[in-house]
């Protein structure tokens, strides 16, 4: 067991989801090779005085049940699922892909009906305490374009970083969102326009992603209008769509990129061509596209907005089956950018520029 490993696994434990004596602890690992990975963070979870759960799902599994399975089969399986995780205090999704795109070739239907059927499950799942981070495999590590070593040796040291010292200088930014009204977005063929007025701006501190690191709220559901186009890979299901566009008019998708996997994502149902995130990247140390969700949205820097459900803790009342991530960067080298809270621009190039928040670029969080 490497010490990395067991820092990782301490943090986990210990601060993410801060587990107290008689919690019930669920291990989700999803596409995990090597259960060995497994061995500290149940020991760290029973020297905590916690009582672990384990569960292994296999991705070429679940893309076989997506095909072949009946939706009576999903609801029942989904049932059963449902029950467990709310016998649970606390969720440790561990993500071990070797595939990122094992779900390409399933039919938009069937992905949509699988994902609708454990709707349910992933609702509950969020009301608990609860924190997901990879495991590094050599997917990861092409997708990043760096060597396993290298993306190994990053994901521990992101993973473990000092996340109360940036617990603390969030603060600045969630009281500034949430006595915003209208925020603005200017980038090349991007001109976004939208309400956070009375809904939560929450930081997130290592608590619930690990790297983490941003802010998020939500638009009011039909103040989005305007145009923006993103500038990373976005990734959903295991498919990869490039260079997405979205035009918004009064909070409804109204045109997009001509991609019909995109057009069928945005029909999944009623509230998926609706925002239910906004959020600003804040981590220090990650810098650089890793084409990888998990890190983008975390890139000091950045923006990013989920296309579909919001989250309880920000909710402007959208409701979907999906939740899409999509990143937008505003540093220089990807073509700049600007963040405008009521008129008053608070950040340029990706760098924030008013007096409350300088606090928050790399250098002053390193």
């Amino acid at each position: 067991m490497s010490i990395q490993l067991q820092q990782l696994a301490q943090t986990v434990v210990t601060y993410s989801i801060n587990v107290q004596p008689g919690e019930n602890v669920y291990i989700h690992a999803l596409d995990l090779k090597d259960t060995d990975v497994l061995l500290p963070f149940i020991e760290e979870i029973y020297k905590a005085g916690g009582h672990v759960f384990v569960d292994i799902s296999n991705y070429q599994l679940n893309r076989k049940m997506m095909l072949l399975g009946s939706e009576e089969q999903f609801t029942l399986d989904a049932k059963f699922k449902l029950e467990k995780v709310k016998e649970m205090d606390a969720i440790i999704f561990l993500l071990g892909e070797d595939n990122v795109s094992e779900y390409a070739d399933v039919p938009a239907e069937k992905r949509n009906r699988f994902r609708q059927a454990y709707k349910a499950v992933s609702d509950e799942e969020v009301k608990k305490k609860w924190v997901v981070f990879n495991y590094p495999t050599k997917a990861y590590a092409q997708l990043a374009g760096m060597s396993t070593e290298a993306y190994t040796n990053f994901v521990y040291e992101t993973c473990t970083a000092d996340y109360s010292k940036l617990s603390k200088a969030m603060n600045a930014l969630v009281e500034l969102m949430e006595k915003t009204d209208n925020v603005r977005i200017v980038a090349p063929n991007t001109d976004l326009q939208f309400s956070i007025k009375g809904i939560p701006a929450i930081k997130c501190d290592g608590k619930v992603n690990l790297p983490d690191g941003e802010v998020f709220t939500a638009p009011i559901k039909d103040s989005v209008n305007g145009t923006i186009s993103f500038n990373t890979k976005a990734m959903y299901s295991g498919q990869t769509f490039d260079n997405v566009q979205l035009t918004f008019k009064d909070g409804k998708v109204i045109d997009c990129t001509n991609d019909q996997r995109l057009i069928d994502l945005l029909d999944s149902d009623e509230g998926s061509r609706y925002l239910g995130e906004f959020a600003i990247g804040l981590n220090p140390h990650i810098n650089n596209i890793m084409n990888d969700i998990g890190f983008d949205e975390k890139i000091n820097g950045s923006v990013h907005f989920a296309l579909g459900d919001a989250y309880e803790d920000a909710d402007n009342g959208n409701k979907s089956s999906i939740h899409w991530d999509i990143v937008l960067l505003l540093k220089p080298e990807f073509g700049g950018g600007e963040i405008y809270f009521d008129d008053r621009l608070i950040s340029k190039d990706g760098r924030f520029v008013v007096e409350e928040l300088l606090g928050l670029n790399p250098e002053a969080l390193r």
